[in-house]
């Protein structure tokens, strides 16, 4: 934890939103039980203003919704939240078939009797968890509208046949979208309004370089702007619409530099971890020469790091 305010602190997040959050954290112990649930992330979000508007919307118990497109670190904001924040993260990824009972619960029959067996919302409101709900546009509407009362000021989930669950005081939900996806859908305004939302912006030269270099702080400066150049270069190629996002992929990146260490030569690392997430013929041989603009064929390990 120290290494994520230290992180924090590096970008200027306000001392007193970190003394909140400590507050918090004291006020507000973790059951047993999910312990298991609290994840330290791979990657600390970078980016000092959106940092500061999440937290401040979850210090005063609001739900967040990220939209943006992909590789803007939609995810990674809401795993470092939670491990910021001290909670029990549940996932809940949003499809075509998600209804109620995937959310709350479903009826069980257990010791010669029916009882509810709790779904992740359920079990989100009553540990005080960081409910995550992912590509939540992907959902249909009359599935998500069970959680009206679960996200506004009522801050209950009603069952028909049993109690109503009312949520810890540490109960937080974030939802996050991603644009034009197949399948995703416009969202409904009751839903909306029961957000704050944060538009994440594309990332910048700064920020994938900070995150690279926080990664592999034995990389060499020169090699990993390139890996900076040939992602801002296919994102810009994505928003272009000359190749799909696929292969816009930071974690993709990050293991590719990763197991160059091996000895594997760059290029075919980054094939890997690039290059062959799209399956289309002609796309693939687009991000295959812009790849080798950036990264020769003569790398080895020892062009990366020092």
């Amino acid at each position: 934890m120290e290494q994520l305010y230290t992180h924090l602190r590096e970008q200027g997040v306000s001392e007193d939103l970190l003394s909140m959050v400590t507050e918090y954290r004291e006020r507000y112990g973790v059951d047993e039980a999910v312990q298991d649930r609290v994840i330290r992330p791979e990657i600390f979000f970078y980016g000092k203003d959106i940092l500061e508007m999440a937290i401040s919307a979850l210090l005063y118990k609001e739900n967040l919704l990220l939209s943006g497109a992909k590789a803007t670190g939609k995810n990674v904001l809401c795993e470092t939240l939670a491990y910021l924040f001290g909670r029990p993260t549940y996932n809940i990824s949003f499809h075509v078939n998600t209804d109620s009972t995937s959310l709350i619960g479903t009826d069980t029959f257990r010791n010669n009797e029916v009882t509810l067996r709790k779904g992740p919302v359920s079990l989100c409101a009553e540990y005080g968890g960081f409910g995550i709900f992912d590509e939540i546009n992907m959902a249909k509407n009359d599935a998500v509208s069970v959680l009206h009362a679960t996200l506004d000021h009522r801050r209950t989930i009603d069952i028909p046949g049993y109690e109503k669950i009312p949520l810890h005081p540490a109960t937080r939900f974030i939802g996050t979208m991603n644009y034009g996806y197949a399948g995703t859908k416009a969202l409904n305004e009751a839903l909306v309004s029961r957000f704050l939302v944060i538009d994440l912006p594309p990332l910048t030269e700064d920020t994938i370089f900070f995150l690279l270099k926080k990664h592999f702080p034995n990389g060499k400066t020169e090699a990993l702007q390139q890996f900076c150049g040939l992602f801002l270069d296919l994102q810009e190629k994505a928003y272009n619409g000359e190749i799909s996002s696929k292969s816009l992929d930071m974690r993709g990146l990050i293991s590719a530099i990763r197991i160059s260490a091996s000895g594997l030569a760059p290029v075919k690392a980054v094939t890997m971890g690039i290059v062959n997430k799209s399956f289309d013929a002609f796309e693939k041989e687009i991000i295959a020469d812009t790849v080798m603009t950036r990264i020769p064929k003569t790398w080895t390990a020892d062009d990366l790091f020092e």
